[in-house]
This record gives C-alpha cells, structure tokens and sequence, in this order.
C-alpha cells in the first residue's frame, strides 16, 4: 500500500454508537469509559458537545456503527430520538440493548435479549461489561480487541484530552505552565509569519450546526494560505491543539504559531453573527478583532473581508507581505449560498472517515453542491476523491473501470473550471494513480499542485508521496518538511515523512518519523509497518518482529511477519503468515506477495505476481520503482520492462 492511499484508511476497531436519553448522561458515561476500555470506538452525543466540530449530524455515525448499544430506562423509553435509533439498529440487525434500571424495552424491541446493569456499579471489568463487550463483537461479527487500550474515536478527526495526555503529546508543568514535546526538539521560536486559525465556535445552539462554522473558519483559512508571505497551520492540527489547551499561547506553543486567529459563529435562518480576532501567540494580546452581522448573501464577501483584514494585520509587521486576495470564483469556489452550505456538509461527512456510510452521504451532498452550480470546482474535486476513496475500499472488481473513469472525469472537471485550484491538480494527480496507475499522466498535475500549494499541508503530503515512489528523493523531501511544519500535529503527516524517508533508505530517520506518529496516535495503521520495514533493512529481525506484531492493520502486519519470520530462519511461521494473507486478501494482496516471494529469495515467482498485480491493476505498483523490498528483482530484465511500463525513469 502506499503513503498516498493512507490518506484515507480506517481503523479496522469496532464501533459502537451509544443511544440514551439526556436526563441518563451521568449514568451513561461510565459505561462509554468501560466500552473505550474494552478497546471499542465509542460515539456519543457529548463528542458533540465536546466541540467536535466535524459531525453535523448523527445520522452517519448511526448508520456505519458496527453496533448499536442502546440504554433502556424510565426516561429513554419516553424519547423519540432513542426510539429511532433503537429502530435503525434494530433493522441493520446491530441492535445490543441494556437497561439501566430494569425497564423494559418498549413493543417492538422485546424480542431482544436485554442485559441488565441495574447491579452493576461502574466497574470498567465487571462480570456486566463483559457480557456487554461479547454481545457488541457477536452483532457486529467481530473478534473481540484486545482490552485495555482506549478507543481512538475513529468518526471523530481529534484526539480526545485524554488521549492526548496518555500518548505524551501534552506534559503539565509546574506553576500553571506547559511543556510542549517539539519536533525538532530545539526549542525554537515561532516564525514570525505563521499563523494558526482555529475551528470557529459554534454558538447557534444546534450542534449540528457545527459543520457551517468549521466550515467558515476553513475557508477563511485557504483564504490566507494563498497569501505567499504567510505560514498557516493546517486544520488537523490546529483543531488538535485548540482541543487539548484552553489559552492561547499554550495553543500557539503546540503549533509553533506567531499568531492564532479564532472566532464564533451564531445563525438563525439566514441571519449570522461573526465574531473573529486576533491574537499575538506569546501573550494572547488582541493585534485585530472585529464583530460583524450579516445575511447568508453576504457570507462570501464576509470570508474575504476576515481574510483581508488578519492578512494586513500581518503584512503589517512582516517585509514583504501582502494581503494577496483572489476572487472566490477564480479559485474554484461558487455564489450559491445552497451549493456552498452542500459542499460544507459533504466535507462534513468526508472528513468522519468511519466507513462506506458516511463516503456515500459526503457523496450524495457534492452532487446536490453540483446540482445546484455545475461550475463549482471545489465540489468536483471533492466528489472525484469520494468516489476513488469508495471505490478503493469498497467497489467490486468488475466496478472499477466505470468508478474510476468517474472519478477522473470529475477531477479533470476541477482542473478545466479552475486551473489555478492547488487542490484540483492533485486530486487528478492522486486519481489517476489510484484508479489509473498512470505515474505518467499523475505528473503534469501534481507538479502544477506543488508549485499553487505550497501552503496547503495536504497538497504538500501527496506530493511528497508520488515524488518519493518516482525516486524523487530531494523534491520529496523538501514536500514533506513543509507540510509537518504547516501540521506538526497530525500523525499522517508524520507517518507520509517516514514512508518518504523510507523511499530514500533513510532507516533512522523512518523510524524517529514513526514514533512521533505513535505518540499522536497509538492506534494509527502502517506506522508500525513503516518502523518494522526500517528494522528490517537494518538487519534487525527480532526488533522487527516484536514491531510488526503491534500493526493494526492486518495486511501489512502479516505482509511482515512473513518477511521477518523466513529472515530468523521459522520457514512454518513464514509460510503460515503468507498463507493468511492470501486467505483474507486473496488477489488484493499480490503486490505483497511479490514483496513477500523477493524477500524469500523466489524471483521468478515474485516476478510473477508482480505481472498479475499490472493485469488487474493492484495499486501498490505505484511504489514498485522505489520499494527496498523488491531489491533481489532489480537485475531481471522482466522487472525493468515493467518498471517502464509502469511509468519510471
């Protein structure tokens, strides 16, 4: 698999979505800490409270929960809500209900077996939880995960607080202050051009407004972006931090941030109140704010106007600086204050990456932002990576052709309306060697993304990817720097530079990239493969193996294993390792086998794959020019040929 394609994985954890009554909060939360515990992904509704921006709605989450725990007592009996929900994971057969206080289930729910935990007094490992833990892996068709490790909150994008302080991201200093882990670990000031925008408070009252005002902040962050004498932090990391420290320069340290913008947002109807300031990073002094009251007409002048504003703030006190504004429309954009509200609940759904669900409802909304304005350039690209992000995952092989020819006809749509849009270059660029494998094609539009993008974090990241798969080493490397600076705190970032460094055989540096991905996210997939495959090419099997055991994901965890059990010399572990990868991939994982059959020493037959995987197109051919572990292959003249083919040299 390649660093471009785990943009957009998931975890393979199960998840369960909790229904209760409000009045029962108190009683529920011990029971969403034991589930956490158990090692399940937990959704609630205090996910929205606690300010997690990218869920509009329930709705996905509901509907792509593994399970679906519902908690019957006195007062939820009476709640529609419950009842709905109940009723979804009763039809989707993911329905595991509980009592509280021995209530019975309402008609229409009594033919289900109810756990009772009127008895139950909190305990994380009660005889209860337990029972409760087996019926969730029963419904949802799972192995039980292992226990005691803390769900990772897979439909939310940040790491809770807590998460945050066990995985060493945030230490408590004496006297009220913070020590903040930095990457480089220097210590070094803030650029003075950097500026972080924080997600806007949503203070409607609904919290299902919270995709619009995210949404806003967003946008007035690209906005800035596109201004080359300013440094803006990317959104996953921005949101991240704003989640885990309370004052700003705590924020600012994280980031390591001159400067943070934040703001509120209240709507009714089509009436907003804007509120924005900001805010030196040293001292949390106000350098600009401004309140504004306007209708939904007016939003995209209004983005503009907070963008222009921080922007001559800054350029202000910075040589060289401009405010650097461009037309909405000449950046892919739209006027369509209905087509611009769909796109924002499309990346709403997008942006919960827990499953087909929530891709299809992100989906359904760029059509209805394109249904709207055919012209929207942003909506096209989006809904070009929906498709691919859908296809790659869920699609039968016998869809691929005509799903991907969509994809890459909405991309090259972005591309026609706003050549300029930085993003709209690289989602051809990322489609093409998705769904196409054209490394040839991929060119033309991820160099032009490079050169537009240079403050977008994620354009960087994909760049960086595809440059280090073509033997890029130096334009690889100088991609991924910028886009761990633009977003220090998210772990894929991380986890991109190590595949970047791995690419170049820079082993130590692989696994230092690793780790820092790991302390963000314990839970992330492919950073432990990334560290075993350093390990691995440094000769180090048994620290390698003891690495590859800890990989969530199953293809690369066993991909490894029979790699590294053949090195110490266990050809029974080794084959039985290939052969479980077969049995649970079959032909999606031939471009592993061949990686596998190379690092045994079987070239011709690792060759051989390696013709099948170009027959039915397995994407991890786009890594086969710079892959360590095809090496042994390298002097064969089939594999030449198929470099060529493919798009190399």
């Amino acid at each position: 698999m390649t660093a471009s394609e785990t943009v957009a994985t998931d975890s393979d954890s199960i998840t369960v979505f909790v229904s209760y009554a409000r009045g029962d909060q108190k009683r529920v939360q011990p029971l969403i800490a034991a589930l956490e515990r158990q090692g399940f992904n937990v959704w609630w509704d205090g996910l929205l409270e606690g300010g997690d921006a990218f869920l509009p709605t329930t709705e996905a989450a509901l509907e792509s929960a593994d399970a679906v725990v519902v908690l019957w007592t006195k007062t939820s009996i009476a709640s529609h809500w419950v009842r709905d929900e109940a009723t979804v994971g009763r039809d989707r057969k993911r329905l595991v209900p509980l009592s509280l206080d021995g209530s019975m289930p309402p008609l229409g729910f009594r033919q289900f077996q109810v756990i009772d935990l009127r008895k139950w007094r909190g305990a994380p490992d009660a005889s209860e939880i337990g029972r409760v833990a087996k019926a969730v892996a029963a419904v949802s068709g799972q192995a039980l995960p292992a226990t005691g490790k803390a769900g990772a909150h897979k439909f939310g994008a940040n790491l809770s607080r807590r998460e945050a302080i066990l995985a060493g991201l945030v230490l408590t200093a004496a006297g009220g202050g913070f020590a903040v882990w930095k990457w480089g670990g220097n210590g070094s000031a803030a650029a003075e051009d950097s500026v972080a925008v924080l997600p806007f408070d949503n203070l409607s009252g609904d919290p299902a407004q919270a995709y619009f005002s995210d949404g806003l902040s967003e946008e007035i962050r690209l906005g800035l972006s596109r201004n080359e004498g300013l440094r803006v932090l990317a959104p996953m990391s921005a949101g991240k931090a704003a989640e885990n420290f309370k004052d700003v320069p705590a924020i600012a340290a994280a980031l390591g941030a001159a400067y943070v913008l934040r703001g509120s947002v209240r709507r009714s109807g089509d009436t907003l109140r804007i509120a924005a300031e900001l805010l030196h990073g040293k001292t949390g002094s106000p350098e600009w704010s401004d309140q504004f009251d306007r209708t939904m007409t007016d939003i995209f002048a209004l983005q503009g106007e907070i963008a222009g504003s921080v922007a001559d703030v800054l350029s202000a006190q910075l040589a060289g600086g401009s405010s650097n504004q461009t037309s909405k429309s000449e950046m892919g954009g739209t006027r369509s204050v209905r087509a611009y509200d769909a796109y924002l609940r499309g990346n709403a759904y997008y942006a919960l990456r827990s499953g087909e669900a929530a891709y299809r409802a992100a989906l359904k909304q760029y059509d209805a932002a394109l249904a709207i304005d055919i012209n929207y350039a942003k909506a096209h690209a989006a809904r070009a990576r929906v498709i691919t992000v859908i296809t790659n995952s869920y699609a039968q092989a016998e869809e691929f052709k005509a799903r991907y020819d969509e994809a890459v006809a909405s991309a090259k749509r972005a591309v026609a309306i706003a050549p300029t849009l930085a993003i709209a270059q690289t989602t051809l660029g990322f489609v093409l060697v998705q769904g196409k494998l054209d490394l040839r094609g991929a060119r033309t539009p991820y160099e032009k993304s490079y050169r537009l993008g240079k403050g977008d974090a994620t354009v960087q990241l994909l760049y960086a990817a595809y440059a280090a798969e073509m033997g890029w080493q130096d334009k690889a490397l100088t991609a991924i720097n910028r886009a761990v600076q633009l977003d220090p705190l998210n772990p894929a970032t991380h986890r991109a530079q190590a595949f970047v460094h791995y690419c170049a055989r820079r082993y130590d540096d692989v696994i230092a990239a690793c780790k820092k991905a790991i302390v963000l996210n314990p839970r992330l997939d492919k950073a432990h493969g990334y560290w075993g495959d350093a390990l691995l090419q440094k000769g180090q099997a048994v620290e390698a193996q003891a690495v590859f055991e800890k990989e969530p994901d199953q293809m690369t965890r066993l991909t490894g294993l029979a790699i590294v059990r053949d090195k110490q010399g266990d050809s029974a572990g080794a084959e039985a390792s290939l052969a479980a990868l077969v049995k649970a991939f079959g032909d999606g994982s031939t471009y592993q086998q061949a990686q596998i059959l190379a690092q045994w020493g079987k070239t011709e037959e690792a060759m051989q794959k390696l013709i099948l995987a170009r027959q039915i197109g397995d994407v991890g051919l786009a890594y086969a020019g710079t892959d360590p572990m095809l090496d042994p292959l390298r002097e064969l003249p089939a594999f030449s040929s198929l470099l060529k083919d493919l798009g190399f040299g």
